[in-house]
């Protein structure tokens, strides 16, 4: 399963493929890894590993799960920011 992280026009372009981020079971509490479980519509307790991004084809992404809610989008920005190394605020120069 997978957390599709690419924007709509992205997914909605003429290109194959998509950026994602697998969601799995596991979870070891990094700063990187968002928890989400029956609220976003899993069925299980999982998390979303922002540290093991995909790209990915659409053709591959076929069932659609449920949503990843507003607050939980913070959290996730937030990972990904660790995990690609980017700074919260841009340096002014």
């Amino acid at each position: 399963m997978f957390v599709i992280l690419s924007q709509q026009v992205l997914i909605e372009s003429r290109y194959s493929t998509v950026i994602c981020a697998p969601v799995d079971t596991a979870y070891e509490g990094l700063a990187t890894q968002v928890p989400v479980g029956p609220a976003e519509g899993l069925k299980h307790a999982s998390s979303i590993h922002c540290d093991e991004l995909a790209s990915l084809p659409k053709s591959m992404l076929t069932n659609y799960v449920g949503t990843v809610p507003p607050a939980k989008m913070h959290r996730l920005a937030q990972a990904l920011r660790l995990a690609l190394d980017i700074p919260d605020q841009p340096e002014m120069g």
